[in-house]
């Protein structure tokens, strides 16, 4: 196994919660990409259920949703040959460096995370320090690999720019210890949002099935979930004030078949709304059905994405020690 440092190509790190099931938002915000990306880089790609349990989860729930998880990017083309796949948990380096970078972290930049702000909101009960800390975890995922390229969704901008800052502020301390990532943001469908509501996000958690497609959704709930997409009365398939739900369903077309959105109101000028529904649920089903196919088979050979996951496990582990040897020579820690 090569060491970060005598890694050739780019270095891509991203990971994924295992939260039970992916939707679209989750395929065309960043993980249609997790496949290309193996072509030209080195990707090191992790479920990270560290961050997953700052929500309450039934353990043996929490098992069956790391595996549902693993299976699906193997589903989606994360091949095993070409990039590490592993497990966040199974490498103690990852909490490690977050509490070491914790130290090196303002508590007013943390105060300032919109997403800190708004799970807290959401849920009141449960305001825990995990939470508040999440961004530090997530730079210590990003930064303990000598990470060039994080692929993520217009989201998680915040986070990509607080590990900059973390790391910057690092190194003009000990030094060039960490190398400063850039995030990879897609071009068209970075947030999609809610079939019932196209003002709000697409959300797994949402109540309305109906707002959502997953991953798993067979073919019929797909094209009835577009089908009762919520549009406008213009009947005009274009961009415009009040049709953020055309709009929505323009940009996942446009993710699904690589048109522009200059070409798909070419396309469908004169056409209505139910000509165009028709095109992106065909679209959609393409693209997920076979990808849900695959999902099921691993899913009956759970040996084999095991296997996976503790082949990444190692490898993560023999690059992320060089990382830590690094930073506790830097700091003083260890004699």
């Amino acid at each position: 196994m090569q060491l970060s440092s005598d890694i050739k190509k780019p270095i891509v790190f991203s990971g994924i919660q295992p939260t039970g099931g992916f939707q679209l938002g989750n395929l065309l915000g960043a993980l249609k990409n997790w496949e290309l990306l193996q072509r030209e880089n080195f990707c090191i790609y992790s479920i990270v259920d560290l961050h997953s349990i700052t929500v309450r989860n039934d353990p043996e729930e929490l098992k069956l949703k790391i595996t549902e998880a693993a299976a699906m990017l193997l589903a989606l083309g994360v091949s095993p040959e070409k990039s590490i796949l592993f497990i966040q948990s199974q490498v103690s380096s990852h909490a490690e460096l977050s509490w070491i970078l914790s130290c090196y972290t303002q508590f007013g930049e943390l105060s300032r995370m919109t997403q800190f702000k708004d799970k807290s909101s959401k849920n009141p009960e449960n305001v825990n320090a995990g939470l508040f800390t999440y961004p530090v975890l997530m730079a210590a995922d990003i930064l303990l690999y000598n990470t060039d390229l994080v692929p993520v969704g217009d989201d998680q901008r915040q986070h990509i720019e607080i590990t900059r800052v973390i790391a910057n502020r690092f190194n003009n301390i000990y030094g060039d210890v960490f190398k400063i990532p850039e995030g990879v943001y897609p071009k068209v469908a970075s947030r999609v949002m809610s079939l019932a509501d196209p003002k709000a996000k697409m959300s797994k958690s949402d109540p309305n099935k109906n707002a959502r497609i997953m991953m798993t959704d067979e073919n019929d709930a797909i094209r009835k979930k577009v089908r009762r997409a919520v549009t406008d009365s213009d009947n005009q398939i274009r961009r415009g004030i009040g049709k953020e739900g055309i709009e929505n369903l323009m940009e996942i077309y446009s993710a699904c078949t690589n048109k522009s959105l200059d070409c798909i109101e070419s396309e469908f000028a004169g056409k209505n709304y139910g000509e165009f529904k028709n095109q992106v649920a065909d679209a959609l089903i393409s693209l997920i059905e076979p990808l849900r196919e695959k999902y099921k088979e691993l899913m009956k050979d759970k040996k084999y994405v095991f296997s996976v996951l503790k082949t990444g496990k190692e490898k993560a582990m023999e690059i992320s020690e060089v990382m830590m040897k690094r930073v506790n020579e830097a700091i003083g820690l260890g004699l």
